[in-house]
């Protein structure tokens, strides 16, 4: 159902409206989105050994088309519309993954240029439209600037969360307190009278890095001080969850916007005064979150490398040869230089498929092992995984350069003693 209004030679479709009512729901299956759309990623990229650039490729046209779906409907279509934000999670996600390992941008700097993106974007869309609250998209340029800004914010998530763990060295589990903390403070604020729009649209950005900290959470395993569920078990049990929530509302359309409640001009706004107070809230919150992660930042830490990022080693302090091994099992380490030389015997010889093959086999055992080594010597553990992750990354290359294949794998037979 649509409706057709004219004002003057300018004829505006408006439609039913495309996004659902900002309720518990909302939020929820929001925050699954985000954490099972990282978690099917990682799980493309790195289990599978796809590679980062041709994963990205392929959820950029799965988007391409789910969006196409989505933009098609004239009206909110609970799976079509939870569809689009996992695909869009990911693809986001990716897209920041692709500056950071392969380009080697800072994530301080893309943290900066993602938030000026979604500045321009917001600031495009509202003197546009004068108006970027979730209960106007009713037309299709608005749903093209809704979905725009979601895609940035996942972006802009990504490189602020993971800027975040490089900065504080945090680990699973305390890393979740932070976005938690700072979406319960915006909840505050809108209960005190901020703008509305302000705050749904500070939380939409701070869910991204709550829901893949809870991913890490639940997939790490327990030395890491995580649940142990791994990606898979994880990526299942919070994709089953969305399915049960979508099932609910597609059924019950609890969280459909009423007809009575669409607009195409902004609401007026009832306590000026009090959404002015409230921005300097807002301002304090953000003081008092820069002053954290300062201070976390200058305390004694490991880096704490994710499974994309892995352009370093994930600890300030480097290690010979013979100290990065002295205290693990000589058999152990035996098998991890023999499965190393022959990836890179196979390198030399151009097998790239066979090197990813074998390079799959010290990923294995370097995982099974974990338990046994890590509490042997933790910051030998700790090198070694960065020296390892980074052979991984550059043998599973979408792209792979057989220098820097070579490089890596040198170096890791050199830290294996």
């Amino acid at each position: 159902m649509t409706e057709t209004t004219r004002s003057g030679a300018v004829t505006t479709r408006v439609l039913l409206s495309k996004v659902p009512e900002v309720t518990v729901w909302f939020w929820i299956i929001k925050i699954l989105c985000t954490t099972v759309g990282e978690s099917f990623a990682d799980w493309i990229n790195l289990t599978l050994g796809v590679g980062l650039g041709l994963t990205a490729v392929i959820f950029t046209v799965v988007l391409a088309a789910v969006l196409g779906w989505q933009l098609r409907l004239s009206r909110y279509v609970p799976f079509a519309y939870w569809l689009s934000v996992v695909v869009l999670s990911v693809t986001g996600t990716l897209y920041t993954d692709i500056l950071t390992d392969s380009l080697g941008v800072p994530l301080a700097l893309s943290t900066g240029v993602f938030a000026a993106v979604l500045a321009i974007v917001f600031g495009v869309w509202f003197v546009r439209e004068r108006t970027l609250s979730i209960h106007s998209i009713v037309t299709l340029p608005r749903e093209l600037f809704y979905w725009l800004a979601v895609l940035v914010t996942f972006a802009l998530g990504t490189a602020a969360g993971d800027w975040t763990l490089d900065l504080t060295g945090w680990g699973p589990g305390i890393s979740v307190l932070l976005p938690a903390g700072l979406i319960v403070s915006i909840v505050i604020g809108w209960r005190l009278g901020a703008n509305v729009v302000l705050s749904f649209w500070l939380a939409y950005i701070l869910t991204r890095p709550l829901g893949a900290n809870l991913g890490d959470w639940f997939a790490s395993p327990s030395a890491d001080h995580g649940l142990g569920l791994g990606t898979a078990t994880t990526s299942v049990i919070f994709l089953a969850a969305i399915l049960a929530a979508v099932v609910y509302l597609t059924r019950t359309r609890s969280d459909v916007i009423p007809a009575s409640e669409r607009t195409q001009t902004p609401t007026a706004t009832t306590h000026p005064d009090r959404e002015r107070l409230m921005i300097g809230y807002y301002a304090a919150v953000t003081a008092a979150t820069a002053a954290l992660l300062i201070w976390a930042a200058a305390q004694p830490h490991a880096t704490v490398a994710s499974e994309d990022d892995t352009s370093a080693a994930p600890t300030s302090t480097s290690l010979s040869s013979g100290d990065a091994t002295a205290h693990f099992p000589q058999n152990e380490t035996t098998k991890f230089r023999t499965i190393t030389q022959d990836t890179l015997a196979k390198v030399q010889a151009g097998d790239q498929t066979g090197a990813k093959t074998r390079i799959k086999d010290l990923e294995t055992a370097w995982d099974d092992d974990e338990a046994t080594l890590r509490p042997l010597d933790q910051n030998a553990w700790h090198t070694l995984d960065g020296q390892i992750d980074s052979t991984l990354k550059a043998v599973r290359a979408g792209t792979p350069d057989t220098a820097t294949e070579t490089k890596t794998l040198t170096t890791l037979l050199a830290a294996l003693g």
